[in-house]
């Protein structure tokens, strides 16, 4: 077999961009025996890994170009977006086996669910108080319900159509894809959405090292939007304030703000915070596979990679509980974490304390949560299911 992964938008392509997502992706095949490459357009960069293919970005809306490279399938991480329909309608176009990524939590048009869609745009609108949001929440609804609905959905409807399979990274993403999809095209589309997670490294993988009081927080700090660092330092301040054993590692580039709390912190709960800023993925590794808890403090994640590689370590996982945070009600499902639904600090820190203890009480088990989220979320498990899917594909062909 010979399968590749793409994305038509110009990234970095050395060893991060291989440490997720359409890279990584492309690594779980070649770990099967799949002739595997990655491509994106661009100019080649010193940086980038042999098996990345650069191209000139109008090859990715070229029959010919796709037909040249003599693939079974192609992985299009391209969101569904309009503007890629043409790159899917060419991989389809040169009789390639297309699985279309969807990197989000499904809510992404009114038809997918009206009342979740309004609630989301409210999250998203940011998280400003009074006149402020409420203007920028009726902005993006009104753009959402004219334009969208009008010109965004249906061209979406024609990049959706071409893919072989609709993949969506979670259950609840599925769930909203399938009745956007039945509205756009009956029971032939729907029936394309399966679930397909973001694929984790195989290094995140609890082997019994043992589980420390310690909860691990991993973000992207300066985005205080999403990220939500504020709610975090209130949380983390209050929780080492209500339970003196535990500990917490902040792994991710800290903001002054972060660092100006930190000092500021009594010397007792200062020494059980580690503002350790950033990580190597071996480093990381190893935080998370000897760490309780993975706690995240955001307002919206389209997956959370960090949350899936702490269940992978057989960590468990504390979120709050929304409609901008879809795969945390999967990724608690199993015995394995617990989910606010009073998204304030008391709120955070009440979850957090109840894993905690739930952990004590021999309520957690870091073997049976490793095995079963790696068994689903490993690079080469979700290689793996698209394979079979293409695979199914041509046997039924045969038939």
């Amino acid at each position: 077999m010979r399968i590749f992964t793409c994305t038509p938008v110009e990234f970095g392509g050395g060893a991060d961009f291989f440490a997720r997502d359409s890279g990584l992706l492309c690594r779980g095949f070649q770990s099967l025996g799949v002739d595997s490459r990655a491509v994106m357009p661009g100019v080649r960069n010193p940086e980038d890994e042999e098996d990345l293919i650069r191209t000139d970005y109008h090859n990715l809306e070229s029959v010919d170009w796709w037909r040249s490279m003599n693939v079974d399938g192609v992985v299009l991480y391209a969101w569904g977006r309009p503007k890629f329909r043409k790159g899917a309608a060419a991989i389809r176009g040169a009789g390639i086996f297309l699985v279309l990524n969807q990197d989000n939590g499904g809510l992404v048009s009114p038809l997918a669910g009206a009342r979740g869609w309004l609630e989301e745009q409210w999250i998203m609108s940011g998280q400003g108080r009074g006149i402020q949001h409420w203007l920028g929440f009726l902005k993006i609804a009104a753009r959402g319900l004219t334009a969208g609905l009008l010109i965004t959905d249906p061209l979406r409807a024609v990049h959706l159509r071409h893919g072989d399979v609709i993949a969506c990274v979670s259950p609840k993403a599925a769930e909203h894809y399938r009745k956007l999809c039945h509205i756009c095209g009956g029971n032939s589309l729907a029936s394309r959405v399966t679930v397909i997670p973001h694929a984790v490294e195989t290094r995140f993988r609890y082997h019994g090292s043992g589980k420390l009081r310690q909860v691990a927080c991993i973000g992207r700090w300066s985005d205080a939007v999403q990220k939500r660092p504020g709610l975090l330092m209130d949380v983390v301040t209050r929780l080492l304030a209500e339970d003196p054993t535990v500990k917490v590692v902040i792994a991710g580039m800290p903001s002054l703000e972060m660092r100006n709390w930190h000092a500021g912190l009594a010397d007792g709960s200062r020494q059980r915070v580690n503002l350790c800023g950033m990580m190597g993925r071996g480093e990381l590794a190893g935080v998370l596979a000897c760490s309780q808890v993975f706690y995240s403090p955001s307002a919206y994640e389209s997956f959370g990679i960090a949350a899936a590689e702490a269940l992978s370590s057989g960590c468990s996982v504390v979120a709050g509980k929304s409609v901008s945070m879809a795969s945390f009600e999967w990724f608690v499902s199993e015995n394995s974490g617990t989910l606010s639904d009073d998204d304030t600090v008391q709120g955070h820190l009440d979850a957090l304390k109840a894993e905690l203890t739930a952990w004590e009480d021999g309520g957690r088990d870091a073997f049976k949560i490793s095995e079963r989220w790696s068994e689903q979320l490993h690079a080469d498990k979700v290689a793996g299911r698209i394979l079979r899917l293409i695979r199914h594909r041509d046997e039924t062909t045969i038939i």
